[in-house]
């Protein structure tokens, strides 16, 4: 090993999970004090080798070898990662909403004296390291009362209390505005000053761009390239062929869209917070969707997609909701699931796992779920009719699982997926409103997906499409409505959309 100028070099690491190679022979050189990007699409593997660096994924459950500040390591769990000083802050923040942000901080690492926690010591040294990474709340202000970007620093704070060597984010920017961004990495060009090593996992390219050293892009679990952009020319469209092994222009089916009617038309929709009823989250929008039409909605995290979504399908989110949705040019009652259903609408969630799944069911039970009177009759279920159908759904969807008697909770994110999704299509919907649908799932099945909503537009049905991956939008969708603080801010037809007139939007939207 070249001395004391790497801080990290894994090498030859493979994980295997039940019938997946998540990782394959792969290797990760890390210099000291460099910002080290790791790229690739979702699935690729990112979070999977940085769960195996923190051992998340212990020493004895992958192939390969970890040397770490020139020594081979066995890490057992995240304790021994941490105390060597290698810190990972993952995408879904691990804070407790009603405890403090001091205690969150020394949560599990508590400040004590003859085993009585000193308060007074932990609130100062919090605000000693909130103000280190430019944090100006005191430190016994509640979580839940401050803001993602503010959460995203608390953690940094947590790592910085534990000494860090060598931090790890995975995907910090991912649900941060523009100006939280940036906030976020000026913070990390400090650390590179002041010694510390990072690893950013992102796939937001002028992020990179802007901090990077070198470059990792990973593709389906293997180390395609390396970069050092300190010699290198980083060319954007380099980096995505390697991520993703073809040019963009394969990524999405063609489809030639033969569009009819108006389907649904939604007028003045309004919804409020739940929690908070005199927040509009849904603040009179007006949409409408024809059939054989995909339309997308396009915005940032927390621009009030989902919860538009949500509202018009039974009223599954929000209160005080006011607005008419037509369907087929009627007036329809949408207040409860089962109404909306009748109607003809369905909504697949962006939270397969927590809303739209039941893992610990078979693969059959979950497809049949939102239509059981075609498998039942007189009130009792008839158990080869659901076996038909899911049979059926596993071959038209191509879902891979070993019998349909699996249960979900052991398939893969994107098999998942298409379970959901076989939910919703037995439900005969004439629109069908997707929320993330290739959100955490591989480019093929990605490309899969994108076949069965062009499929369905073919058919005459109509799409609502809810992304936050601008180019996702652009490769499926005839048109695409911008959202931002509840409201919708603009429309564009497929040939005039482009990612930054979208962008635009979004930034005017919000200046209004």
């Amino acid at each position: 090993m070249d001395g004391m100028d790497s801080i990290l070099e894994m090498r030859g690491i493979t994980k295997t999970f039940p019938g997946v190679k998540a990782l394959d022979n792969v290797n990760l050189k890390v210099r000291r004090g460099e910002i080290h990007a790791l790229v690739g699409e979702n699935g690729a593997g990112k979070s999977t080798l940085m769960k195996v660096l923190s051992g998340v994924y212990p020493h004895g459950s992958y192939d390969g070898d970890i040397l770490y500040d020139g020594e081979v390591q066995s890490f057992r769990g995240i304790a021994d990662s941490e105390r060597a000083g290698v810190i990972i802050i993952h995408q879904e923040l691990a804070l407790v909403p009603l405890l403090s942000i001091a205690e969150n901080i020394f949560l599990g690492n508590e400040i004590d004296r003859h085993g009585i926690i000193d308060w007074p010591t932990t609130f100062a040294r919090s605000d000693a390291l909130l103000s280190k990474v430019g944090l100006s709340d005191p430190s016994s202000t509640l979580v839940t009362n401050i803001g993602v970007g503010k959460q995203q620093l608390v953690e940094i704070a947590k790592a910085l209390s534990k000494r860090v060597k060598l931090l790890i984010l995975d995907e910090p920017t991912a649900s941060l505005q523009e100006n939280d961004s940036q906030k976020l990495l000026d913070l990390l060009l400090e650390f590179k000053a002041q010694g510390i090593t990072s690893i950013l996992i992102s796939h937001k390219l002028n992020e990179i761009n802007r901090v990077a050293d070198s470059i990792t892009v990973l593709r389906d679990g293997a180390a395609v390239s390396s970069l050092d952009c300190n010699t290198e020319t980083i060319d954007e469209a380099r980096i995505i062929k390697d991520m993703v092994g073809r040019d963009l222009a394969h990524r999405y089916p063609e489809r030639t869209p033969q569009i009819g009617d108006v389907l649904m038309e939604v007028t003045d929709w309004t919804a409020h917070h739940p929690q908070h009823p005199e927040r509009r989250v849904v603040d009179g929008v007006n949409m409408t969707v024809r059939r054989g039409e995909v339309v997308g909605i396009a915005g940032l995290m927390g621009s009030g997609r989902t919860e538009l979504a949500m509202s018009i399908f039974g009223r599954s989110y929000g209160q005080n909701i006011s607005g008419q949705v037509k369907m087929n040019g009627r007036p329809v009652a949408v207040s409860v699931v089962g109404q909306a259903i009748a109607a003809g609408i369905a909504y697949v969630t962006e939270d397969r796992k927590a809303l739209g799944l039941v893992l610990d069911e078979t693969v059959v039970k979950n497809i049949t779920l939102s239509n059981l009177n075609q498998v039942s009759a007189h009130g009792v279920i008839d158990d080869s009719a659901e076996r038909r159908v899911a049979l059926d759904f596993r071959n038209r969807l191509n879902i891979r699982t070993p019998s349909v008697f699996q249960k979900v909770g052991n398939l893969s994110g994107g098999n998942q997926q298409k379970v959901v999704l076989s939910k919703w299509l037995f439900a005969e919907p004439q629109l069908l409103i997707l929320d993330e649908p290739t959100r955490g799932i591989d480019v093929g099945a990605k490309f899969e997906i994108y076949t069965i909503i062009n499929q369905l537009a073919s058919e005459g049905k109509g799409v609502v499409m809810i992304s936050s991956e601008m180019p996702e939008l652009l490769g499926m969708c005839d048109r695409i409505y911008v959202m931002n603080e509840g409201a919708f801010v603009g429309e564009l037809s497929a040939a005039e959309a482009s990612q930054e007139k979208i962008m635009s939007m979004i930034v005017r939207g919000r200046l209004q």
